[in-house]
């Protein structure tokens, strides 16, 4: 027979799983929502590529920062550049059609297209992208 103290312990380790699963449930639904981020040589091309992108309502927001210090590997060598960097907000079912939409107009060879999701968000933010988007 395990000690009341260990029984106790272990039924709260029940009860905190059930609260793991249950937040779990909860964050799907909120993974609906991506960034995406893409990185180019010159700002013009960033302002273009986020107007392209939002003209199309595949994102709700492009924010640009830079410059930013890029340092990477490229054909067996170590190259250093000043990049913008675009933090694209869109849904997540949108993903394919953002990532063909930038290759079409991409200055670089292979871009950065990264996406994350976002795992939570102020409801009303979140129901904006929703609105401002194709989709659902």
């Amino acid at each position: 027979m395990l000690p009341r103290a260990k029984s106790s312990r272990a039924e709260a380790l029940v009860k905190a799983d059930g609260r793991i699963k249950k937040c779990q449930n909860t964050m799907v639904s909120k993974l609906e929502y991506i960034q995406i981020s893409t990185t180019f040589a010159n700002r013009s091309d960033a302002e273009s590529v986020a107007k392209i992108l939002a003209g199309k309502k595949l994102s709700a927001c492009v924010q640009i920062s830079g410059p930013v210090t890029s340092i990477y590997r490229w054909k067996g060598k170590i190259e250093k550049s000043k990049e913008w960097l675009c933090v694209i907000k869109t849904r997540r079912s949108l993903y394919k059609s953002m990532e063909k939409a930038i290759k079409s107009v991409h200055p670089y060879e292979l871009p950065e297209i990264i996406a994350t999701p976002i795992i939570e968000g102020s409801k009303e933010y979140l129901g904006w992208i929703q609105k401002e988007v194709l989709g659902k």
